[in-house]
Order: C-alpha cells, then sequence, then structure tokens
C-alpha cells in the first residue's frame, strides 16, 4: 500500500520547534543555516527561542513551518531513506505546500525559505490591517456555509477559504462580511461559529494582490520536476509539471485549501499511510476524522524519525 507524505500550514508553530533534530542531526541544523543564509538572519534564534508573537507573524512562521519540515527530511535522508523510493505523492497544508515541494526537488531550501517570506509579506500587505477577517464553522454542511457567504458578501468578499474536514470550514473575506456570515450559520445550525485571530483574509479574492506578487517571484526561481508528484491543493490531483505546479501555486493565494478532498483523495488511490512531516500534528488530527481507514504517524523529532525509519524500511 502507497505512502503520502504530508507537511503542515500556519498554526503548527511552536516556539522550540525543530531544536532536537538540528542537535541530533547535522543534516537538519544545516536546514536551519541554509533558512538563515536566504533570509539573511537568525530565523533559527527565533525558532527556537522565541518570542512567540513574533514566530507567529505571518512572514516568520511560513518560512519557519518550513524549515522544521525540511529538517525532518534531512534527518531521514541521513539514515538512508529516499523520498523517491518509499513515498508515492507529497502535499502539503497552504504554505506546506512549499515545504513539499521543496522536499521532492521542486525548489532549493533557499528558494523555498525566500519565497515563503515573499508570500507572507505579500499576504499580509494586500489587505489594510482591520479590513479583512476569517472564522471557523464547525457542525454546519458545506452547502449551507456557501449558502450563508453568498448571503453575507452582498457586493464584497466572503468565501470558504480552507476545507480541513471533521465538519470544520473556514471562511475569508471583508471583516463585515464575514461576522454577518458567521453570525448566519450560527443560525442556520453550526455547533460554533468562531472568529480567528488571524492578520488577514487568507485563502479569498481580497489576496489578489499577494497573487500575482508570487506569479513574479515563482517565474524568478530555478525550478525542477519534483521526485514525487504533488497533490495540489486547489485542484487535488498529482502533477509533476514544473509548469503547471507554479501556477498552482499562484492559484492557491485566493483559492481554496480543499484538504478534506485530498485526504479522500489519498483513501481512494492507495493510500495507507500520512506521515505529518514537520511541527506538530494537526494535519494527522484531521485525517483521522476525515478517514480512519487511513494511518497517521508525526515525524516532528528525532524520536520521530527513528520511528518512522522502522516502519518506513
Amino acid at each position: 500500500m502507497a505512502v503520502a507524505f504530508t507537511f503542515p500550514g500556519q498554526g503548527s508553530q511552536a516556539v522550540g520547534m525543530g531544536k532536537d533534530l538540528a542537535d541530533a542531526f547535522p543534516e537538519a541544523r544545516k536546514v536551519f543555516e541554509q533558512v538563515d543564509d536566504a533570509l539573511g538572519e537568525k530565523l533559527s534564534k527565533l525558532i527556537w527561542e522565541g518570542p512567540e508573537e513574533t514566530l507567529t507573524l505571518t512572514a516568520n512562521a511560513q518560512p519557519a513551518l518550513m524549515a522544521v519540515s525540511l529538517a525532518a527530511i534531512r534527518a531521514l535522508e541521513a539514515r538512508g531513506f529516499s523520498l523517491k523510493d518509499k513515498v508515492s505523492y507529497v502535499a502539503g497544508h497552504s504554505l506546506g505546500e512549499y515545504s513539499a515541494l521543496a522536499a521532492a526537488g521542486f525548489v532549493s531550501v533557499a528558494d523555498a525559505a525566500r519565497l515563503l517570506r515573499v508570500r507572507g509579506n505579500a499576504m499580509q500587505a494586500a489587505v489594510p490591517a482591520g479590513e479583512g477577517a476569517m472564522a471557523a464553522i464547525i457542525g454546519l454542511e458545506q452547502a449551507d456555509v456557501e449558502a450563508a457567504c453568498t448571503e453575507a458578501a452582498q457586493g464584497s468578499v466572503c468565501q470558504v477559504a480552507n476545507d480541513n474536514g471533521g465538519g470544520q470550514l473556514v471562511i475569508s473575506g471583508a471583516r463585515a462580511a464575514v461576522e454577518l456570515a458567521a453570525k448566519l450559520c450560527t443560525e442556520k445550525g453550526a455547533k460554533r461559529a468562531l472568529m480567528l485571530q488571524v492578520s488577514a483574509p487568507f485563502h479569498s479574492a481580497l489576496m489578489a494582490p499577494a497573487a500575482e506578487i508570487m506569479r513574479e517571484a515563482l517565474a524568478s526561481v530555478a525550478k525542477n520536476a519534483p521526485v514525487v508528484p504533488v497533490v495540489s491543493n486547489v485542484t487535488v490531483t498529482p502533477t509533476s509539471d514544473p509548469d503547471e505546479i507554479a501556477r498552482r501555486l499562484v492559484e492557491q493565494v485566493t483559492g481554496r485549501v480543499r484538504w478534506r478532498e485530498t485526504v479522500e483523495w489519498f483513501g481512494a488511490n492507495g493510500v495507507a499511510t500520512l506521515y505529518e512531516v514537520g511541527a506538530g500534528k494537526v494535519l494527522s488530527g484531521l485525517a483521522r476524522r476525515i478517514n480512519r481507514d487511513v494511518a497517521t504517524a508525526a515525524v516532528g523529532t528525532a524520536a520521530d524519525v527513528e520511528a518512522a525509519l522502522a516502519t518506513l524500511a
């Protein structure tokens, strides 16, 4: 049965993440050094020492999470693991798609770090502070959430940004519209409608300026065919074509993260185990709620690396 590697997105960050990988594996430490050099700053110090509020900033969290994921990959490779030989597909949640692609050789670690810094800054700058918002809607059918978004938009932007599975949808757009849509979802029977503490309305049409910036940024870096196909957030189909991957990454800035469908696609295409590579276990929890027949394992610490190697041999 096939194996897929998945890579976490924003929200999985925590001060201290990846430190034991760097301590245990020189190859993992080198990843953090590469990211520091690419960004011209000691992001590794922020990752390992905080403060948390600075690490959580979009422009820092995105390359930081990628660094931890790639450190885990390099730790596996240091012990003889081959992504090409052992893994059928890779995928990542939002920024995690860049981690997945760096792991598969589509771009270098340094270019991935620079791209994610550009992405974080561009997404932050696309909408003036306070004008956008996001909300998590729990326990309501997707059609009802989409209807609430349409009703609330009233000429502005309000849309489903993330379909995370397990009855969790995230909506994004203009603040007034999102607040109204959240209220409408509650009236329609949602178990919870929670406004999120985020700095911008990610994965909505309001991110169009950031999408154009990413189009230019991706055009400027060297791209290779990944050694295993990536399953795209926006299309839920696998591809290894570099130009198509770049187009999908641009579309991803304004498009929906279709994570529930991604996990379902894996299950329907012979994937028996999903490894979550990097910080935290958010994706593992989501996967278990989406498809209990697919096994999960986290690879974010030195001990996790040893455990994964035993099962991947």
